[in-house]
Parts: C-alpha cells; sequence; structure tokens
C-alpha cells in the first residue's frame, strides 16, 4: 500500500515535519492540497518558494526582512530609548501584530549565537531601558543576568514582562489580555 502512494506519503511525511502538525493533520492538509484543491497547494508552493529566496535576517535586530534592515530598524517614528530583547523574530511578529511595543528590538536565538558587538551597537545608540521579553525559566533568569553584566559599561535599566506570562509558556501560547497585561506592567530587574 505504501508503495503506491510514495509522493503523497512524502508530502505528508514533510509537512508532520511542521510544529503542531500530527499524522492525522498532514494527511488532511496533503489530501485537501492534492484532490479537493490543487491551486491552494500551487499557491502555497509558491508562497514557500518566494519566501525562502528573499527572507533573511535583520542585520541589526536580528528578525525577519526582505532587506538587509526590517521595517522596524528602518522605523525613524521607533523609540530609540527602549530595546525588547525577544526569543526569536516569531516573538516580534506577535508584539508588533497587536501594537504591543513602540521601540527596537533584539533577537536572541541562543546564548551561543548572541551577538554582543550587534547588542551593544543597538544599545550605544540611545537606549535607556532594555526590556526582556524572553519566556519566564530559570535558564532565561541566567541570560538576563549574562546580558545585564555584557551591558554595564551602559547607564540603562533592565525590565522583564511580567504578570500573566507563566513560567515554561513561549509567547505564542499565551493569550493578548495577559501578554499585554505584562509588557505594560513589566518589573524592573
Amino acid at each position: 500500500m505504501r508503495g503506491s502512494l510514495d509522493k503523497f506519503n512524502k508530502l505528508v511525511d514533510a509537512l508532520q515535519e511542521l510544529p503542531t502538525i500530527g499524522k492525522k493533520s498532514a494527511t488532511r492538509l496533503a489530501y485537501h492540497m492534492l484532490m479537493k484543491d490543487s491551486f491552494v497547494g500551487m499557491k502555497i508552493s509558491h508562497a514557500i518558494e518566494e519566501a525562502l529566496g528573499s527572507l533573511k535576517q535583520c542585520a541589526s535586530c536580528g528578525g525577519m526582512s526582505e532587506d538587509e534592515l526590517c521595517f522596524i530598524c528602518c522605523d525613524e517614528g521607533r523609540d530609540e530609548t527602549l530595546l525588547c530583547i525577544v526569543e526569536n523574530a516569531k516573538d516580534i511578529l506577535l508584539l508588533e501584530e497587536n501594537r504591543l511595543f513602540e521601540g527596537r528590538y533584539f533577537v536572541l536565538e541562543s546564548l551561543a549565537e548572541l551577538n554582543l558587538s550587534s547588542l551593544k551597537k543597538l544599545v550605544s545608540s540611545g537606549v535607556k531601558e532594555v526590556v526582556f521579553a524572553l519566556t519566564p525559566s530559570i535558564a532565561n533568569d541566567a541570560v538576563m543576568l549574562y546580558i545585564e553584566d555584557k551591558l554595564s559599561n551602559f547607564n540603562i535599566n533592565y525590565s522583564k514582562i511580567a504578570q500573566g506570562v507563566p513560567t515554561g509558556v513561549s509567547l505564542e501560547n499565551i493569550d493578548l489580555l495577559s501578554l499585554s497585561r505584562a509588557l505594560t506592567d513589566r518589573v524592573k530587574v
């Protein structure tokens, strides 16, 4: 049976590699794209190909961009005294979509990949407050302390998102009200 639908099964397997997509969902999606609405399948295929060919990391903040600098880093209307450190570029999309932050961003993919020179360059451009919008955890508390230590030469305040964000839950899984309250009621570190 499996040998007769190799290409279909290959698509199902590929879809299963996406986060939160199990075998049943992958099978439903593949079936819909191939048998029910092949135009949707072609549209998705084309959109993925275009995105893969044009999206890259912003040279300044590490967010997603189609140019060297993202639209946020190019926006002169942003509050340059506020810098929000997030875990990944996806978190920027969430905060921007809901208009929760008016400053600039810095993406912290991992401590091993932390680009201290880029972070220091952003901070030296007039940042007065660094807001840590990281998933609450002991490991991220250590990351915050490490960054504070590396930026100790600058006269800046530190805060982190507060109430409403449970320990161990990523920002994308938090409701808008809790996330908004956490950012508004951030606490000094």
